[in-house]
């Protein structure tokens, strides 16, 4: 009598995504639809932009060196992510309200963001 065998091979065919310039394991949508789960990341550079973006507009800080220096980082990091307090509102509407994940890299969503409003919706969302 022979024994049966001990263990199990299962295939769960992943992908792995950049997001953020870190890797992400994505199961089939099939498997495990997406939850509408944004990246905290995403949220949090969008918070800080649009923060940044009322200190300048109030002159609470007079220029991009000035916010660089009360948040300790390069001026060039903050012209970079001060563009996405610039991201056009169906697009806002999209990650804030309706927790759509961004196919794009916040890099790639701030690029974006120089674009005129009704192109940007294709570039963070090519799939809609």
């Amino acid at each position: 009598m022979s024994a049966a065998p001990t263990t199990m091979r299962v295939f769960v065919p992943l992908t792995i995504r950049k997001r953020n310039g870190r890797p992400k394991i994505v199961p089939p949508a099939d498997m495990a639809p997406d939850t509408g789960v944004v990246d905290p990341h995403v949220l949090k550079a969008i918070a800080k932009a649009w923060s940044w973006r009322r200190k300048l507009e109030s002159g609470a800080l007079a220029t991009i060196e000035d916010v660089a220096d009360a948040e300790g980082v390069t001026p060039a990091y903050i012209r970079r992510m001060l563009k996405l307090a610039y991201l056009a509102p169906v697009v806002l509407e999209q990650i804030l309200i309706a927790r759509t994940s961004p196919a794009v890299s916040l890099k790639d969503m701030s690029t974006a963001a120089e674009l005129p409003w009704t192109a940007q919706k294709g570039i963070v969302f090519p799939a809609e």
